[in-house]
């Protein structure tokens, strides 16, 4: 069994067609999907809908997507191929308390590949490859932690040195890069990548 962790520096930069399209490019590999979302003060991990409760049932929810319309991500991932596709939602800072349950669906996959950066705090994949666009400043301090910890960089090629002063352009050089062209997020090489990684006698 396999673990892929998809990271990014912020919204909005690729991270879930990176994620659809590794899942569409291996499809032999039977994969459960997760997408980690952490929600901000007065939006209730229920339903990401607005809410002014404080009730700790809201902290933190966990489920299953079913459909296949491919309208929301966890839908694409569906659609791209994987098995089961799991939504988890918190509030900010308390990922920890859905995480017995998210090992629970992890350890139950055939290989599972993740949408998060934070979820880098409390398991260690076998694979982390995080997305990054030069076009977005934005750098997420959960991304800024782990990027040290990235077997790999998605790069945007509108800019191979990035644009981020809290980010060393020595951080970036000492990692394999993978340029893309969006609306292509996976190139083959990054699938070979993947591959030789994590399925080298697999054909």
């Amino acid at each position: 069994m396999a673990t892929i962790v998809i990271g990014g520096h912020s919204r909005n930069v690729g991270k879930t067609s990176v994620v659809a399209g590794l899942i569409s490019a291996l499809p032999n590999h039977q994969w459960s999907a997760f997408k980690i979302t952490q929600y901000g003060h007065g939006i209730c991990s229920q339903n990401g809908a607005a809410c002014d409760c404080a009730c700790a049932d809201h902290s933190w929810a966990v489920s299953e997507e079913r459909d296949r319309s491919g309208e929301s991500d966890t839908s694409r991932f569906l659609v791209a191929g994987a098995v089961r596709s799991w939504w988890v939602r918190t509030e900010q800072g308390r990922l920890a308390e859905a995480m017995p349950l998210v090992r629970e669906k992890v350890a139950q996959a055939s290989n599972a590949i993740i949408e998060s950066n934070s979820v880098m705090e409390f398991l260690k994949p076998n694979l982390y490859l995080t997305v990054l666009d030069s076009a977005t400043a934005d750098f997420k301090k959960s991304a800024q932690t782990y990027l040290q910890y990235a077997d790999a960089v998605v790069l945007h090629a509108s800019d191979r040195k990035g644009n981020w002063p809290d980010v060393t352009a020595k951080a970036l050089e000492q990692k394999p890069a993978f340029l893309i062209r969006p609306p292509n997020y996976v190139s083959d090489e990054v699938v070979e990548f993947v591959r030789a990684r994590l399925f080298p006698r697999v054909a």
